[in-house]
């Protein structure tokens, strides 16, 4: 009655050690084994292959892509993992001005009759970028929520880039979602600044939001896992009428 959950920027595969091991990464996904995963700074490259098919392979998770950028070398953005049943995919625009294109994947998932709305995302570097992309995203979840279908939770997760608690986009974050203070994620081996969120909503579904420290986490990025727990019950047990 519960789904683990995870972010996990994986800086192209570029370890601390600024070599290209996408092995290192399975094997921090392996070994969280989560069934909801959002990864940042995927890159595809047309020379190698296929890095979505590796990580999952072997697994029951398979892949969502949510690319935001094409390259010579290969095409570049935000994939989603889940083992769970992909009931709609709809990609966002979040490109602003001339800045990087950015984007994210809100991908509802089946859950039995639980119906779950995941948005994966990595925002851009700047204030304003960030505010501007925030706005658009929360604007999105708004419209989910409003519609027919409307998803029973909702789970925000990635790399916002934002490491002010007190800076505006979080304080909109927190108006949405009960967000409390996440640990540091970045830089991997000396982690000072909590870039990377999992936020969900109603109240009371998420729990146990924590980053993996170990040894081959710290070498495999410059980024750290974020994992947390869905508590599907808890949900359930707010919708049972009182006796």
């Amino acid at each position: 009655m519960s789904l683990g959950l995870a972010s996990y920027n994986i800086h192209r595969c570029y370890g601390g050690d600024g070599l290209h091991r996408p092995e290192r990464v399975r094997q921090v996904l392996r070994d969280i084994n989560a069934q909801i995963i959002a990864l940042q700074e995927v890159e595809l490259l047309h020379d190698a292959p296929e890095l979505l098919d590796y990580l999952c392979d072997g697994t029951d998770l398979t892949a969502v892509r949510g690319l935001t950028l094409t390259r010579d070398a290969g095409d570049y953005g935000n994939a989603l993992l889940t083992s769970l049943p992909v009931e709609s995919v709809h990609r966002i625009d979040l490109s602003f001005r001339k800045r990087e294109p950015r984007g994210a994947l809100q991908v509802t998932l089946r859950y039995d009759d639980f119906r779950l709305c995941v948005v994966a995302t990595h925002l851009g570097l700047r204030a304003g970028e960030r505010r501007a992309q925030l706005r658009r995203l929360l604007h999105a979840l708004q419209t989910a929520e409003a519609s027919p279908r409307a998803p029973d939770a909702t789970v925000l997760m990635g790399d916002l880039n934002e490491w002010l608690w007190w800076a505006r986009s979080r304080r909109w974050l927190r108006k949405v979602f009960t967000e409390k203070r996440t640990p540091a994620t970045f830089p991997a081996r000396w982690p000072l600044l909590s870039l990377d969120v999992i936020v969900a909503r109603p109240a009371g579904v998420l729990r146990d939001v924590r980053v993996v420290n170990n040894p081959l986490a710290r070498i495999a990025s410059d980024h750290l896992p974020l994992v947390a727990t869905l508590d599907v019950a808890a949900y359930r047990h707010t919708q049972t009428p009182a006796a």
